[in-house]
């Protein structure tokens, strides 16, 4: 009997140290990357703000070219959205709504993942005026995890694992304006 009372001790140490830790940890995270593209502003802007461009320089939209996608609106308007779906567990389901644009300036985007797991996030897209022909592009991520799961932020490398992609998505635009 008394072996069986320390092993239930020891297994409720074992489950309350992560749980007890994951009230410490942060539940917010943010990832953004810049660029600057020799382009005038407004073209960069009128550009970014269309979110069926993102199929052109995004690293996401280029993980399957087989992914289902619809579309609801008017693409560079309020209220568009982008919705995809794909067989590749990478990729998922889920969709992408545009939720503010201040014109010339910034867009802001809601991404709601449905599959392999749920999910919404918030991300952005700034741009700046460096001079006449060049403009600072800054794309975003901000999200939220709850507890316990905001434990995971301890062992997932959020600002890498997302950066990269942003700065892969932020060359193929540069790329793609600049040709």
């Amino acid at each position: 009997m008394k072996i069986l009372k320390i092993v239930l001790i020891v297994v409720l140490v074992i489950i309350a140290i992560p749980l007890i830790t994951a009230l410490f940890v942060p539940k917010d995270y943010e990832v953004s990357r810049e660029i600057q593209i020799d382009k005038p502003k407004a073209e960069v802007f009128d550009y970014i703000k269309h979110l069926k461009n993102q199929d052109n320089y995004s690293k996401w939209a280029s993980m399957d070219p087989d992914m289902k996608k619809t579309y609801t609106g008017t693409d560079g308007e309020v209220g568009f959205v982008s919705a995809w779906e794909s067989d590749n567990p990478d990729v998922g389901k889920g969709e992408q709504e545009i939720l503010k644009i201040v014109p010339g300036e910034r867009v802001d985007f809601e991404l709601r993942f449905i599959e392999p797991f749920k999910a919404k996030d918030h991300a952005y897209m700034i741009t700046k005026k460096v001079d006449e022909n060049t403009t600072s592009v800054k794309w975003g991520f901000d999200g939220h995890m709850n507890y316990p799961m905001n434990l995971m932020l301890l062992f997932m490398d959020f600002e890498k694992m997302l950066g990269d992609d942003l700065t892969t998505g932020l060359l193929n635009l540069k790329k793609e304006l600049e040709k």
